[in-house]
């Protein structure tokens, strides 16, 4: 469905997307993981067509065979909320502060669907019921900041599925949600899912990708540097930034007041990651081979970008 290949985002001259390729294929659930700053959501904008000014994108998106990066931005808003819809990390500045929450839900359904004023607020009476919005029809007449943190999450999830798009895309869609509302949001994001649309979910939290998705992408300094079946990524991983997120998860059956393990140093400011192997001034394995940079090679249906993969060599096949 979607295809993304040698995508690079440029912001000031500095190359904060490297040549990121992956695809999407319908029905399936992929989620995009690491640190904050390492380009996830970036790689997001780029596909929507949402990069602000002065940030440009470079390589290819491809919806179903057809070239979309490059389109104009009158042909890029048709594809918007049509095909595509995202669910955007802060509802409160994503959605607008001076209009309804019905009108806001309806819009969608005017531009792309073509529907009247009251078809409109019908069909966004009947959306924030499935996304199970607590008195729905008083909820139309509010606007956003007369609600919740997770009824204005509920909010942009009804409209970025308003029109049954076929990729929905999530950046980080539970942040500062308690964790019960994230749970309640998270279901409603893979039912949505499951009956129209591929999902790409953007987030740091690991337990959230290993219960939602099939394939998870592991990203660092602007590039892939591991990929594969979220249960294999997860049970035996193979590159070192993986393992330290990995390990950085609290054990609760460790003993009460153990100190949490964590990944030496710090995630550099854009622009200033290592050259070579872009996590190699944080690895415990790192050694002068590592400052060249390392293609991601593939083992099997696995991937990684590094010289000394956990679990040994991997295959001679080179994919960038």
């Amino acid at each position: 469905m979607i295809e993304v290949s040698d995508l690079s985002v440029r912001a000031g001259g500095v190359r904060a997307v490297d040549e990121v390729s992956f695809s999407i294929e319908p029905g399936r659930r992929l989620g995009l993981i690491g640190e904050s700053g390492s380009g996830k959501t970036l790689t997001a904008l780029a596909i929507m067509g949402l990069l602000p000014d002065g940030v440009t994108a470079t390589g290819s998106v491809r919806y179903r065979g057809d070239e979309i990066l490059h389109l104009s931005e009158h042909d890029r808003a048709k594809l918007r909320g049509e095909v595509m819809g995202m669910v955007f990390q802060e509802p409160l500045t994503a959605l607008n502060p001076v209009m309804r929450i019905g009108e806001q839900i309806a819009e969608t359904l005017r531009i792309h669907r073509g529907a009247s004023r009251r078809e409109g607020r019908a069909a966004a009476g009947e959306l924030l019921r499935r996304v199970q919005m607590p008195d729905p029809e008083d909820k139309l007449r509010s606007y956003p900041h007369q609600l919740s943190g997770g009824q204005r999450q509920r909010v942009v999830l009804a409209i970025a599925i308003a029109c049954s798009p076929e990729l929905v895309i999530a950046d980080e869609p539970t942040t500062a949600l308690d964790v019960t509302v994230q749970a309640e949001i998270l279901r409603l994001l893979d039912a949505v899912t499951v009956e129209q649309a591929a999902f790409l979910l953007i987030t740091h939290d690991l337990p959230v990708v290993s219960s939602t998705c099939d394939e998870v992408l592991v990203m660092y300094g602007g590039r892939i540097v591991e990929r594969g079946p979220t249960d294999a990524v997860f049970a035996r991983p193979r590159h070192p930034y993986t393992a330290g997120l990995l390990d950085a998860l609290p054990d609760l059956d460790e003993a009460a007041g153990a100190r949490l393990r964590a990944i030496p140093g710090t995630v550099p400011a854009l622009g200033a990651f290592p050259s070579g192997c872009v996590f190699r001034d944080r690895c415990e394995r790192a050694d002068g081979t590592c400052a060249r940079e390392p293609a991601l090679t593939w083992d099997r249906d696995r991937a990684a970008a590094c010289w000394h993969p956990l679990g040994g060599p991997v295959a001679e096949e080179v994919v960038r």
